[in-house]
């Protein structure tokens, strides 16, 4: 056999849910058009295309020449049209109705929009677990794209991954073909000539060898200073004129044309794997950094070779441990699916469904539920989709199922700990309170502008953080890999590294010392001598006619002086208003104590002057990234005119208040940079016990929602 070799060339394209749409106009004018009008004049290329449902609702909306053009190449036969789940979800994390629902639903959309039925599919982030094997074959998929590393980590050698190989579980076949890495850190970094040449030595070492490419197509021109290097330097025709060149021993073919014309390698079961830096991500810091210090000491050694496959990082599923923000999305997500499923059981209305469904399979597109070198679970207007989405599809259920009206008390697991959590709703909002951990509350949701009002983040450590504080470095030589960049968006982000000993939550009830000071409190560095944070309190739910409360109490101590706090948080039917009442009992006589209650509201960003701060007399007191110390005030307000909303906390007794943003230090594509988070509001009092030892304060916060979000249907999605 003449020695040949046979090219696959998979490019993915993604914008998330929620990204704004100056990105993606920005990918599009810089990655994705002037890729298609660069491999358009080249007759003899054959590619095969993802692009993920955001991003093609997007562009069937926002630039439909786009679309025409690539169906136009879809019936050349040059581009096959590759499917996958509609959202983009990471699979693994869904229940089984929710991966055949989503890969089929955007099936159906390729075929009435692009008239295609796709018969294979992207993978999203790669993430792999053998128990998907059925449901992909199950949604109409006959074939996939992993890494090389899920391969390798099965045992197999590199010259054995030269074409594709099929997969079982239950019985059901899928074919998978193993993306090279080689190839991955080659496109379009490294010279033209370079991929040509190690293709060459394939083509003579295994004659008819199938080899794919398969990532992103943010590489091609969004990615930092590829623009230029694709395109301006011309480093994209210069590789398909090489294509081109070669095409008598290199053929580029689709994946759905390897399948017709080659034999699979042979079957593999393949490990719980992603591709090799989405396990390292997922890992703990610690643990990261180990792994990294490993691998650098060993990789000059001649056995390196030979152990690496077998160094492997972590596991997808962790992340939800890693991050707790991630699991409260994962759970807030599970607990709308089983509710969707039981109302579909039920035989309610099949549009009303529907629409419920496309919200549902939108909050579950994966970016912000993991992190890595793309942002992921630090980029604040990504977890807000999620949740917007949520809660509508929330809101929408309460509705056909006839409870939104009313005020309500739940109790149950509800973000899989095995403890109980507490659910408070009406027609306003919905609180869900957590008394294992410090009675705190972990969500709060506002129904009439879709907003998590506690869709925070903790800042913790990051294996990262060990370069922010090297400093910036150049790469040097050719265009870097997105991953071995050093570049500070901002000056002086190592001194602006902070962690939180607790994550950044409400109903977080603190005892400081009496010195304590907002500055000594905002970085973290004032001693919490009580036991009240996290440590678990009793719960009681109290249900009258028009209201609901949750009680909760702990016999705790402070300074080893033993104190029971009771919190009961009221909801009334019809109200935008949460009321809390503290009461301390058994304080010692004449011995003030300094207590806070810790409030933090996300999605209310700072730097811009129609975010603020207000007194309870309506005046201004600057923007919301402003750093606040009052003293003897009966409150504080937020407003985000952007969001539409207003939040005045008042209390019933004279308070000191403090105010402060918080603010991650984080990786995303195109260097490190600080991001804003929160604002954390935290009342407190130097606090002297009655006669019976007793102290007592109320805090009522109202919302008020201007331009409250329409339900409004996303039929358009099924046009």
């Amino acid at each position: 056999m003449s020695p040949h070799v046979h090219l696959c060339l998979v490019l993915h394209n993604h914008q998330p849910i929620g990204n704004f749409d100056g990105v993606f106009e920005q990918a599009y004018q810089d990655s994705y058009l002037p890729f298609l009008e660069v491999f358009e004049p080249y007759d003899a290329l054959n590619i095969s295309l993802h692009t993920s449902g955001p991003l093609m609702l997007w562009l069937a909306e926002r630039h439909p020449e786009y679309l025409d053009r690539v169906r136009l190449l879809v019936e050349a036969g040059r581009i096959e049209i590759v499917g996958g789940p509609q959202y983009e979800p990471i699979l693994t994390m869904l229940p089984r109705r929710d991966r055949v629902g989503q890969i089929q639903s955007y099936s159906s959309w390729l075929q009435r929009n692009l008239g295609v039925t796709p018969a294979g599919m992207w993978m999203p982030e790669r993430v792999w677990e053998s128990g998907l094997t059925a449901d992909v074959a199950a949604a109409g998929m006959r074939y996939t794209v992993l890494d090389d590393y899920h391969f390798k980590s099965a045992g197999m050698a590199e010259e054995e991954l030269r074409s594709y190989f099929v997969v079982e579980d239950q019985g059901q076949l899928l074919r998978v073909f193993p993306g090279s890495e080689q190839l991955r850190y080659t496109i379009p970094f490294r010279p033209a000539h370079e991929t040509i040449d190690y293709l060459r030595g394939i083509a003579h070492s295994n004659p008819g060898a199938v080899m794919t490419f398969g990532d992103d197509g943010e590489k091609f021109g969004t990615w930092p200073d590829t623009k230029s290097h694709v395109y301006d330097e011309g480093w994209l025709r210069s590789f398909f004129d090489a294509l081109t060149e070669n095409q008598e021993w290199l053929h580029t073919v689709t994946l759905a044309e390897s399948i017709q014309n080659a034999a699979p390698a042979g079957k593999a079961y393949l490990p719980d794997c992603s591709y090799r830096e989405m396990t390292v991500w997922s890992l703990p810091a610690e643990s990261q950094e180990i792994l990294d210090d490993v691998s650098h000491a060993m990789e000059n050694d001649e056995r390196w070779g030979h152990l690496e496959s077998f160094v492997r990082g972590g596991f997808w599923r962790n992340f939800k441990v890693k991050y707790e923000e991630t699991n409260e999305m994962y759970a807030r997500m599970m607990h709308v699916s089983d509710r969707l499923a039981k109302a579909e059981a039920s035989g309610h209305d099949a549009g009303e469904l529907a629409e419920i469904r496309d919200h549902l399979y939108r909050g579950q597109c994966n970016c912000p539920y993991w992190h890595g070198a793309f942002g992921g679970i630090y980029l604040p207007h990504l977890r807000n989709a999620i949740y917007e989405h949520l809660i509508q599809a929330d809101t929408l259920l309460q509705e056909i199922e006839g409870t939104l009206h009313t005020v309500s008390a739940t109790a149950g697991d509800y973000d899989y700990d095995g403890q109980q959590e507490i659910r408070l709703s009406n027609e306003s909002m919905v609180a869900w309170i957590d008394p294992a951990q410090g009675g705190r509350m972990y969500e709060w949701d506002l129904r009439g502008i879709n907003h998590n009002l506690l869709a925070t983040l903790q800042r913790r450590p990051e294996a990262y953080h060990r370069k922010v504080l090297a400093g910036p470095s150049s790469a040097g030589g050719d265009v870097a890999s997105i991953h071995d960049r050093v570049v500070f968006k901002q000056e002086g982000l190592d001194q602006m590294i902070q962690y939180d000993r607790y994550a950044r939550k409400s109903l977080m009830d603190h005892f400081f010392d009496n010195e304590a000071t907002l500055e000594s409190v905002s970085r973290g560095e004032s001693p919490e001598r009580g036991d009240f944070v996290e440590l678990p309190f009793e719960a009681k739910l109290r249900r009258g006619s028009d209201r609901v409360q949750a009680q909760l109490r702990r016999d705790g101590n402070a300074w080893g002086i033993p104190i029971t706090l009771t919190k009961a948080v009221t909801l009334q039917e019809g109200s935008g208003n949460l009321s809390v009442t503290y009461l301390l009992e058994n304080l010692p006589p004449a011995s003030p104590l300094h207590f806070a209650v810790e409030w933090n509201f996300a999605g209310l960003p700072s730097g811009a002057d129609d975010r603020y701060f207000s007194d309870v007399d309506g005046n201004q007191l600057g923007q919301l990234g402003e750093r606040l110390d009052l003293t003897d005030v009966r409150g504080l307000s937020l407003s985000d005119r952007w969001l539409g909303v207003d939040i005045d906390l008042r209390t019933n007794r004279d308070s000191g208040v403090w105010a402060f943003p918080v603010e991650t230090v984080s990786q995303s594509e195109a260097g490190f940079e600080l991001v804003h988070q929160s604002v954390c509001v935290m009342p407190h009092w130097i606090i002297t016990a009655d006669a019976e030892g007793r102290w007592a304060v109320t805090i009522d916060i109202a919302t008020r929602c201007e331009n409250s979000v329409e339900l409004q249907s996303h039929d358009h999605v099924n046009a």
